[in-house]
């Protein structure tokens, strides 16, 4: 069974606090004995490591806490401190191995006793590393944790240094051997060349860490999120992305665009589908969205009405729009709470009519027409009606109505005091939808003509499949 992610995390960042604390030691002591500028650099260099391993581990405890209210964001930041004081320590560590290795290049001699304990400590220095900068960056990958992956960027480069250090070490014991006066400078020289390699390390750490700290876009994220949300179907712009890395996760912050007068439900169908593909990229992502609609083309009348009504959060359907004399009207039904007395419900009327207005100066009249809204599954009963005089004679009605082929399925229940009948009616597939919806009118009108007793129907027109 694995460990957890916080367990596992503390336990590689633990064991290389520990390495650290072996090969600093192991490196002052050679480097003292040897007088090699170019271990006791890496003994420095160590010892940095020592410190930075600590501040890691210490962050990793830290930044894995829960957010609270205190920090709602979590306490991820903690990891990007980390790696800024690992930055600074590094750029003193350099400082202060390019000012000696100087002082011993040009001004100042030290003699170097290359003994098999100075190659011992630096074959051990780079043994370690190796393993431990494989460790932690198989832990970082794994949790996308940054301050495991910096100090396995750290610890892998380590390898080099300390692999040029023990070239140096060799160099120096040739020209002890041959007498090459030259080549006895090859101690600092190669302190040098771990100074170079300290520099490429902080100024790689540095940008990271600023970068994060300042809360910039983590290196093509934004521009990898973008690309897959214009492919959500609904998703008309994205109007704004902000992406911030804390610790191991990923905050991403996005205004879309959707269509106007689509329901809530829709507006959050489309949003969940923008969320699923942004975890697909990162999983451990926090993602915000915020919808708004888009505005209605400038020629839909219709969609304007139903935009201002639903502004005001009026419920309204079946809205027409038609001109006489130059001039708009509109006629709309509005739904409204079945308990309210007709007066409230005439200012909620009254309310549109003037908003309508105000945001749409070409209307001239708006007349709105009052229904309840149901809010409960009203109770049905079936009612005996002569079912095949029913058919009957709303198949002699299609018959005489063009474009209806036949009619079947018809069902009457019985809800409170009024008859609902539904009934499906097959008509030629080459219709337009207009052209359905006025057969379906007249069909309705006819049917009640027929059944007095019936209140409302419900027509499912679908097309004629041809043999």
């Amino acid at each position: 069974m694995s460990r957890i992610p916080t367990e596992e995390k503390q336990a590689v960042a633990l064991a290389s606090v520990l390495a650290a604390a072996l090969l600093t030691t192991l490196k002052m002591v050679v480097g003292v004995l040897t007088g090699s500028l170019g271990i006791l650099s890496e003994g420095l260099h160590s010892g940095l490591d020592l410190v930075a391993a600590a501040v890691t581990y210490i962050s990793v405890r830290v930044s894995d806490k829960p957010a609270d209210s205190d920090h709602p964001f979590g306490h991820g930041k903690i990891e990007h401190l980390s790696a800024f004081i690992e930055t600074a320590l590094l750029a003193v560590t350099c400082a202060w191995i390019m000012w000696e290795a100087t002082r011993r290049l040009f001004f100042r001699g030290v003699h170097v006793e290359p003994t098999v304990w100075a190659y011992a400590v630096m074959f051990i220095s780079i043994t370690i590393d190796t393993f431990r900068s494989r460790a932690l960056f198989r832990v970082a990958r794994k949790y996308n944790s940054q301050a495991l992956e910096a100090d396995a960027l750290h610890f892998s480069t380590d390898v080099y240094s300390s692999s040029v250090v023990l070239l140096g070490l060799i160099l120096v014991y040739i020209a002890q051997q041959r007498n090459i006066v030259w080549l006895q400078k090859a101690d600092p020289v190669a302190a040098l060349v771990v100074a170079g390699i300290v520099v490429y390390i902080t100024l790689r750490l540095g940008k990271r860490t600023v970068d994060a700290l300042v809360d910039a876009a983590p290196e093509g994220a934004s521009r990898r999120i973008a690309e897959v949300i214009t492919r959500v179907p609904g998703v008309f712009d994205l109007g704004r992305i902000r992406v911030r890395q804390s610790g191991s996760r990923l905050f991403v912050d996005l205004s879309l665009t959707l269509g106007s007068n689509i329901p809530l439900e829709h507006a959050k169908s489309v949003a969940d589908m923008v969320e699923a593909e942004v975890h697909g990229l990162f999983p451990t992502a926090d993602v915000a969205i915020h919808t708004t609609p888009r505005e209605p083309s400038a020629s839909d009348l219709v969609e304007k009405i139903r935009s201002v009504a639903h502004r005001r959060n009026f419920r309204i359907h079946e809205v027409t729009a038609y001109e006489v004399d130059g001039q708009v009207n509109v006629n709309l039904d509005m739904e409204v709470d079945p308990g309210l007395q007709l007066e409230e419900a005439h200012e909620q009327a009254t309310l549109l009519e003037r908003e309508i207005k105000q945001n749409l100066p070409e209307v001239n009249e708006v007349n709105v027409h009052i229904e309840p809204l149901l809010k409960a599954v009203a109770s049905g009963n079936e009612v005996r009606l002569d079912e095949i005089r029913v058919e009957g004679k709303l198949l002699e009605i299609a018959r005489a109505t063009p474009g209806v082929v036949d009619c079947h399925s018809v069902e009457a229940h019985q809800v409170g005091d009024n008859v609902v009948v539904s009934l499906h009616c097959t008509m030629e597939p080459h219709l337009s939808v207009a052209r359905v919806h006025d057969i379906t009118e007249t069909l309705e009108f006819q049917f009640r003509q027929a059944f007095p007793q019936i209140l409302k129907v419900s027509i499912h027109a679908e097309p004629h499949a041809e043999a």
